[in-house]
C-alpha cells in the first residue's frame, strides 16, 4: 500500500492580530530596526481537537472580534455557543498543551503570552495587485529599447504552441500575465521587539504580508511534525 507524508507545524504560542503600520524601533545598543505594529485582541478558544478524538489530530480553534448574532447562521452559533466572532481560525498545537489544560474551550489568549525576543512566524493573505504583466509578475526584463522597438518593450515574447517542444499546445506552467497577489504568505524568523499588553499591541521585526487591517496568524516556536497516511 502506497503511503505519503504530510508535514504540518505545531505551535507553542499563537495569537491572531491585525496589521496596523510599519515603524522604527531603537534598541538599547542604539541600533534601529524596522518593525510592524500588530493589534492583537484577546482570542477565545471555541473548540479543542485531540488526536484521540474523532478529529484524529491536535488543534485549537479560536475566535476573535465581535459580530452581530443576527448576521450569523444558526449552525455557526451552535458551534460557538451563541457568541458571534468576526473571524475563526484553527492552529495546530502539541498534545501536551491540550492535556495540560491550558487550552480549554472558553479560555482567552492575550498578547502577554509573548515576550520580547521570541522568534515568530507570521502568516496572512498578501496584497492583491490585480491582473499584472510578465515584467511585474515574473520579473521579465522586456525587449530591447532600441533598433525599431515600438510596442513590445514589456511583452512576454513567444509562448510556444508550435509543433516542436510543446507539440501544438502551450506548456503547462508557462510564465504569462495573470492575477498577482492575494496568496497566503508566511514570513519566518521574525523577532518580537515590543509587547504592550495594556494596549494589546505587538511589534515584530521586518515586514509582514497584507494591507492595513489584514488578519494575521502569529505563531511562536513552531515545530514540524510528520503524519503518515495510506492510500
Amino acid at each position: 500500500m502506497a503511503r505519503f507524508a504530510h508535514l504540518y507545524l505545531i505551535a507553542m504560542k499563537f495569537i491572531l492580530a491585525k496589521k496596523e503600520k510599519m515603524t522604527r524601533i531603537f534598541t538599547a545598543d542604539g541600533l534601529a530596526h524596522a518593525g510592524t505594529i500588530l493589534l492583537a485582541e484577546p482570542v477565545t478558544v471555541t473548540q479543542v481537537k485531540t488526536a484521540d478524538g474523532k478529529d484524529k489530530y491536535s488543534a485549537v480553534q479560536v475566535g476573535v472580534g465581535v459580530r452581530k448574532v443576527k448576521n450569523i447562521s444558526k449552525a455557526v452559533l451552535g458551534h460557538t455557543k451563541g457568541r458571534g466572532y468576526t473571524d475563526i481560525r484553527e492552529i495546530r498545537v502539541s498534545d501536551s498543551e491540550i492535556v495540560s489544560g491550558k487550552l480549554a474551550v472558553g479560555s482567552n489568549i492575550a498578547t502577554d503570552i509573548f515576550a520580547v525576543g521570541d522568534v515568530v512566524q507570521v502568516s496572512g493573505i498578501s496584497k492583491g495587485k490585480g491582473f499584472s504583466g510578465v515584467v511585474k509578475r515574473h520579473g521579465f526584463h522586456g525587449g530591447p529599447r532600441s533598433h525599431g522597438q515600438k510596442h513590445t518593450e514589456r511583452s512576454p515574447g513567444s509562448i510556444g504552441g508550435g509543433g516542436g517542444r510543446a507539440g501544438g499546445r502551450v506548456t503547462k506552467g508557462m510564465k504569462m500575465a495573470g492575477r498577482l497577489g492575494t496568496d497566503r504568505v508566511t514570513v519566518t524568523n521574525l523577532k518580537i521587539l515590543v509587547v504592550d499588553a495594556k494596549e494589546g499591541k505587538i511589534i515584530v521585526s521586518g515586514a509582514v504580508p497584507g494591507r492595513r487591517g489584514t488578519l494575521l496568524e502569529v505563531v511562536s516556536k513552531p515545530s514540524v511534525a510528520k503524519a503518515m497516511k495510506g492510500t
